[in-house]
């Protein structure tokens, strides 16, 4: 298969089904897919068709052209008509979009796909979609659902970049943008470990949605985690985006709490990290969209662990462009990689021992409307599913956080941002 749309009679029919409770019972064990926000949730199940591209890690404006020929030969038999409902699929992109060996090695490219089956939730209402390829009429019934398997803890240890370490590359990435090199670089840490042969990730992904219940909880492709991070939402032509450029740790009680709400307010280095994250994501925007508006200054995003500061887009898509073409605009934006974006890459090249896999790569969902759901995937880990670990092996996975850094930044107060930025997963795991 290549970048072309491969030659299947691609269906869906989707139907609705009584309230469901608890979704993730519909999904894999061992290779979870889902996504939810607020009680909204998706969850799926197999591969009816993937997108494989025919060289390279690919990128979104290949998957873009890839689902545009997929969705006009496809049929929908979709009478809910809900964000989700309908012929859907589900993606994560590396945060690279130069092919490297080591992420093919790992597995960790572009993966784009409609699965066999997805059961969802939105509000009140609830559904299943079947899919099939073969021109034969999918039967749209909920499957036997999956209980529970027992809890299990994760190994966690250091990965390629030790403390240390991350204080030296934070301490060159400052060298670069005092030397003019750059104006804003983000540099990531990773932590390795294992999880017992057998274990249900869907316990990973009920943990992360039950502590963050306002990130985005997602699980694709072995990739699980909880973004507070909004790439782009579309639907029914609204364009949506959030940008988080600028951290702080919650305080110990409320007098701290609120110190550390007002020193990340008024912090000249975090405003102006967060400018240049702001002004990236609008010039992506612009040429996909009308009526384009950001907030004139960052509110305060509260989460159970750490402060952001945030700024809100909205606008109206422009006719022709769907979620996907403006993930291919969008990322990766200044939040995640730096200003200029293009030096801001090679300095992430040069100073982390590692290739980011999809860490702070698009991760969501898309339908055949041009809508979906999409965030950076932030505050998760990479999963090695399948072969050759499966469950009959221990399955090992990578943890990434990041820092952004200007020149005002001290390489120890990055490192332990990394640290708060870690807490997430590292308790889910444990």
């Amino acid at each position: 298969m290549n970048d072309s749309a491969p030659a299947v009679r691609l269906r869906a029919v989707t139907r609705e089904v009584d309230p469901i409770e608890e979704i993730l019972v519909y999904a894999d064990p061992h290779d979870p897919i889902a996504w939810s926000r607020r009680g909204d949730a998706l969850a799926a199940r197999g591969r009816a068709v993937a997108y494989e591209p025919e060289s390279g890690s690919g990128g979104a404006a290949a998957v873009s052209r890839w689902w545009r020929e997929l969705v006009a030969a496809a049929e929908v038999d979709d009478p809910v008509r809900l964000p989700g409902t309908g012929l859907v699929a589900f993606g994560a992109l590396p945060f690279d979009p130069r092919p490297d060996a080591r992420r093919a090695q790992a597995g960790e490219q572009v993966s784009f796909f409609v699965p066999r089956l997805v059961v969802g939730r939105r509000g009140s209402r609830s559904w299943v979609t079947a899919f099939s390829i073969d021109g034969s009429d999918p039967v749209a019934e909920l499957p036997a659902p999956v209980g529970f398997g027992p809890h299990w803890s994760a190994t966690v240890g250091p990965g390629a970049l030790a403390p240390e370490g991350y204080q030296s590359a934070v301490a060159a990435g400052v060298d670069a943008i005092r030397g003019g090199e750059v104006e804003k670089v983000v540099l990531a840490r990773d932590l390795a470990g294992t999880v017992p042969a057998g274990a249900d990730l869907r316990r990973l992904v009920r943990a992360l949605t039950s502590a963050y219940p306002d990130t985005w909880g997602f699980a694709v492709d072995g990739l699980i985690g909880a973004s507070p991070e909004t790439l782009v939402t579309v639907s029914g032509g609204t364009v949506t985006a959030r940008v988080l450029a600028g951290t702080i740790a919650r305080g110990a009680d409320a007098d701290a709490d609120t110190a550390a709400s007002l020193a990340l307010a008024t912090s000249t280095k975090d405003l102006d990290e967060h400018g240049y994250a702001v002004r990236s994501v609008l010039e992506a925007l612009r040429p996909s969209t009308s009526s384009l508006v950001a907030g004139e200054q960052p509110f305060m995003l509260k989460l159970p662990n750490v402060w952001h500061l945030a700024t809100d887009v909205e606008g109206e898509l422009a006719a022709d462009a769907s979620a996907l073409d403006l993930v291919a605009a969008l990322h990766p934006t200044a939040a995640v990689a730096g200003t200029p974006t293009s030096v801001a890459l090679d300095v992430i090249r040069r100073l982390e021992p590692f290739d980011r896999g999809r860490y702070a790569g698009p991760v969501g969902w898309t339908d055949a409307n041009g809508d979906g759901e999409w965030a950076i995937a932030l505050r998760c880990a990479q999963f090695r599913t399948g072969e050759p670990h499966g469950v009959a092996a221990p399955v090992p996975f990578t943890a990434y956080a990041g820092a952004g850094i200007v020149a005002a930044s001290d390489p120890e107060s990055e490192m332990l941002e990394t640290r708060v930025k870690f807490r997430p997963i590292v308790d889910a795991l444990a």
